[in-house]
């Protein structure tokens, strides 16, 4: 490099640390889990998805969970209001600042688009249309959002060595007074989407501006359930002095408070995510490592992948088999109240419109070990039954073979034993790590801690 530098031009931070908590540099080849893989396709395959064809799960969650899903890299999410900061924050990850590639920034909403960076052999861009028809993508989905969407799609492919482990997904800035009709396709669902499916997700936040508006409460709604995957960044903090980024710390807080009801508040990263020196007269240390211990949260999330895929089938499961149960009871009670004169339409209709005057869904948290909070509400089995009409569907007991068994016993057992058994086997080859069955609680009875084993 020159060795002189122009004096006017702000200077760049150092970034060894980036490559050795990220160990970009070891050439080790990455875990192989392809037989773990293909094991999980074939449980999926055999065990879940016949239960959720067979009650269309897909029109209630707009969840259908392809091949190239099962195999995807683990995807990280970037969130926040416009001009935070989070294109900046991948182009720092990546090193892509003053490169062709790097994603546009500025303080005006610049990304108007769903961005997906994965890793290719060369530097280019791909249009959504093309990857929402590549069924090896895990984006093949997509395309329900409609063409005015998949126009706001865009991928680039880089060259990065921690692409290969790992794709971002950076999102349009949300805009607290805009309306859905003024994106042109349905933000939320979209957003619903990634969301569903990332395994990272970094809210970014701008120290200067904290209105916590419409669409951002939109969006913590959708995050519901997924709490453990949340980070909040406040980023750019070295631009305020140290009292008042305290200050905006705790409004922070007390602003997302009532959105995020969880015991364990989400882990809040406070830095400054981009190339420049940090500002003089800041608590530099703290950056830094703040920004470290960021590093090493997405490096977990690289060597956990193939436990967070197994824990996102079997919650997948989880939610497929509630479903199951709850339309096999509408059913069965629409069955108890038909008469020989009764007008099917009206005896349904009241079904609906009132289900817990028939104990529809305490019935089912009475007789079935399911937690009320994965219940869905009320509401989405009005749209559903709207569009699939109950005849349509077979109860549970008819949905047996004399070869294949029943539908529900098999979804059961691959959430009580294939999917843990599964889990199981990828960790006799690494060191127990967090994600072990004591928390995701594979193992359908609690463990008694007093016992002596």
């Amino acid at each position: 490099g020159k060795e002189v530098e122009d004096a006017s031009e702000p200077t760049k931070r150092d970034r060894s640390h980036l490559e050795s908590t990220l160990k970009l540099n070891e050439d080790k080849p990455a875990d192989d889990f392809s037989g773990a893989l293909q094991r999980l396709r074939k449980i999926y395959h055999s065990s879940i998805k016949p239960l959720e064809q067979s009650y269309r799960y897909n029109e209630l969650r707009q969840h259908e969970i392809t091949d190239g899903e099962i195999t995807s890299k683990p995807m990280v999410l970037f969130l926040g209001p416009w001009s935070v900061g989070k294109s900046s924050m991948i182009n720092y990850l990546l090193g892509l600042d003053d490169t062709p590639y790097q994603l546009y920034t500025g303080a005006e909403p610049t990304t108007s688009e769903f961005t997906v960076i994965m890793h290719g052999p060369k530097l280019k861009t791909i249009e959504g249309i093309v990857m929402a028809a590549d069924s090896a993508r895990s984006f093949s989905p997509l395309e329900k959002f409609g063409q005015n969407f998949l126009e706001k799609l865009i991928g680039i492919e880089v060259p990065h060595k921690l692409l290969e482990r790992v794709t971002f997904v950076d999102t349009p800035g949300i805009i607290e007074n805009r309306k859905q009709q003024e994106r042109g396709y349905p933000f939320n669902d979209v957003c619903q989407w990634f969301i569903d499916r990332a395994d990272l997700i970094f809210v970014v936040f701008d120290p200067t501006k904290l209105d916590v508006g419409l669409e951002l409460e939109m969006l913590f709604r959708q995050l519901k359930g997924r709490e453990s995957q949340i980070r909040i960044i406040l980023n750019k903090a070295d631009s305020l002095a140290t009292q008042e980024l305290m200050r905006v710390y705790g409004a922070l807080f007390w602003s997302l408070a009532p959105l995020i009801n969880v015991t364990e508040p989400p882990r809040v990263y406070v830095s400054s995510f981009w190339p420049q020196e940090y500002h003089p007269d800041t608590h530099k240390d703290l950056f830094l490592k703040e920004e470290i211990s960021l590093l090493e949260d997405l490096n977990q999330v690289i060597e956990n992948r193939m436990e967070n895929k197994i824990a996102f089938i079997r919650q997948h499961a989880i939610r497929v088999r509630i479903h199951a149960l709850l339309v096999d009871r509408y059913l069965q009670t629409y069955k108890d109240k038909m008469t020989f004169f009764s007008d099917g339409e009206l005896v349904f209709r009241d079904i609906v419109e009132d289900p817990d005057k028939f104990f529809i869904f305490k019935s089912i948290l009475a007789k079935t070990n399911v937690s009320k909070f994965d219940l869905p509400n009320r509401e989405a089995y009005k749209d559903f039954f709207g569009i699939n009409p109950i005849t349509s569907f077979k109860l549970l007991s008819q949905q047996c073979s004399y070869m294949g068994g029943c539908f529900l016993e098999k979804i059961e057992k691959a959430i009580t034993r294939e999917l843990p058994d599964l889990l199981g086997s990828i960790g006799l080859g690494k060191k127990p790590n967090i994600l072990s069955c004591d928390i995701t609680g594979c193992g359908e009875t609690p463990k008694n801690r007093y016992r002596k084993p």
